[in-house]
């Protein structure tokens, strides 16, 4: 029997437990995934906005795979520092394949970025989606707030940023960020782009969900959509991708008229063109605005500054530019793109391809394409592990790992554990008159799961 580990339970590596365990040329393969929190499914739980269920429902099928039998979830689990080091997983498992993600996100890099009331949209996201590492945010005295960014993180921020309580506690949003939003001074919600609509990275479908937020007016201004050479162009936008064109179709039916959604208690500016140069502070230290300089397109497919500048109001700057894969200590890694050095999966040391050792996802490709893309991916890892497969079933290891795990003080969350935290908040949800509602500690956590102990 040859055992695997897969590190990260979030598509990625479910997926590349999925093929290993489905395919033939191997018999009798396991898969333990391990994940270093107690709950699975990771950005489908804590990265996917509570109001878009269709998409979180995608836990349906991650969850039918982790509940195979030949396949453990061991949660609660830290790879990379001691006791469970790289090293240490190579002397309990014959093969490991990391599929840990992409967690840091990129900076602005401009004047002002520390000033307090700026955060990435990461940190905003692991909030409102009850990640046990998330910080909290006060929004009582927000009345403007700028997103940075435009992609699909962006506009689900923003979406949030502009939505009514009431409209997101059917959803699994932790109670108090959900208080914190009901509480929420947020009147204007601009979503800033330094390129042109064609050149935008959210999807269409959430792009349409921002004209149809009850009570938000959305506006976005004719003359920066007129700047795009796309948008007047027929024949530059039909080359465009199916998106984008979607995209100008969408924008071009706002544009001239009314806000869409109506004149409601809140608004929601779409604005391009627009580069930040700093971030303005008051004598309290806090972000008070964001100047930004016009840009306009360059002929090449970019942009160049015009020398004009705009402020925008501000108590809460959200930047949403990219994410960046993280270091994971004992392992090759490439700083410039955020991944490990691999070959068609297999990590490389050296210049020579380490058999046992893999990576698939982010931390293999980059934070690029969608949910589904992670599924190719992963099947081209699997693939490479099961060429090795003849080198890695000679490999001595001692019995079943779980027994070290636990010999070495670790404090596994099987899926019996979990099914608890999942019991526990769907009676948390109960007691406050609402659906399922997430624990969004680790104390919480680890009480739920049977641990009986902080992290």
């Amino acid at each position: 029997m040859l055992r695997v580990a897969v590190v990260g339970s979030g598509p990625s590596g479910v997926y590349a437990a999925q093929e290993l365990v489905g395919q033939r040329e191997v018999p009798g393969v396991r898969v333990d995934v391990l994940d270093r929190l107690p709950a699975p499914y990771g950005l489908v739980r804590y990265g996917v906005a509570p109001d878009h269920e269709k998409i979180k429902s995608l836990t349906g099928n991650l969850r039918s795979v982790l509940e195979d039998e030949r396949i453990r979830f061991l949660g609660n689990l830290e790879v990379g520092e001691a006791p469970l080091t790289t090293a240490r997983m190579l002397e309990l498992y014959p093969a490991v394949v990391y599929c840990v993600g992409a967690a840091r996100d990129r900076t602005l890099g401009i004047p002002g970025e520390e000033l307090a009331g700026v955060h990435s949209a990461t940190a905003f996201v692991s909030w409102y989606s009850g990640h046990p590492d998330a910080g909290s945010f006060d929004l009582g005295g927000v009345r403007s707030a700028v997103v940075v960014g435009a992609g699909n993180v962006a506009v689900d921020v923003a979406r949030i940023l502009a939505r009514g309580a009431a409209e997101l506690e059917p959803t699994d949003m932790p109670q108090a960020a959900l208080g914190a939003l009901a509480g929420s001074g947020v009147r204007t919600v601009a979503m800033v782009a330094r390129r042109g609509p064609s050149q935008a990275r959210f999807t269409t479908k959430e792009l349409r969900e921002l004209g149809t937020l009850p009570g938000v007016g959305t506006r976005v201004d004719p003359a920066e959509l007129a700047l795009d050479p796309a948008y007047g162009g027929p024949a530059l936008a039909a080359a465009l991708p199916a998106v984008a064109r979607r995209n100008l179709e969408v924008l071009r039916g706002w544009a001239g008229g009314p806000a869409v959604g109506g004149e409601g208690g809140r608004e929601l500016r779409l604005r391009f063109y627009l580069r930040p140069v700093e971030v303005l502070g008051g004598p309290d230290g806090r972000v008070r605005g964001m100047r930004f300089e016009r840009t306009a397109p360059d002929g090449r497919g970019g942009v160049s500054g015009t020398g004009v500048y705009e402020d925008l109001e501000a108590q809460l700057v959200l930047r949403s530019v990219g994410y960046l894969g993280v270091r994971l200590p004992g392992l090759p890694f490439d700083a410039a793109t955020g991944t490990v050095p691999h070959a068609a999966g297999r990590v490389v040391r050296a210049g020579r391809a380490s058999v046992g050792e893999y990576v698939a996802g982010w931390i293999k490709r980059g934070p690029t394409g969608v949910i589904g893309t992670n599924r190719p991916c992963a099947k081209e890892t699997v693939s490479s592990l099961l060429q090795d497969a003849a080198a890695l079933a000679r490999r001595d290891l001692p019995g079943d790992p779980l027994e070290a795990l636990r010999a070495a003080g670790l404090r596994p969350v099987e899926w019996p554990g979990w099914l608890s935290i999942e019991a526990a908040e769907a009676e948390l949800g109960r007691s406050l008159g609402r659906r399922t509602v997430k624990i969004p500690d680790w104390t919480g956590l680890h009480t739920a799961a049977g641990l009986n102990a902080g992290r």
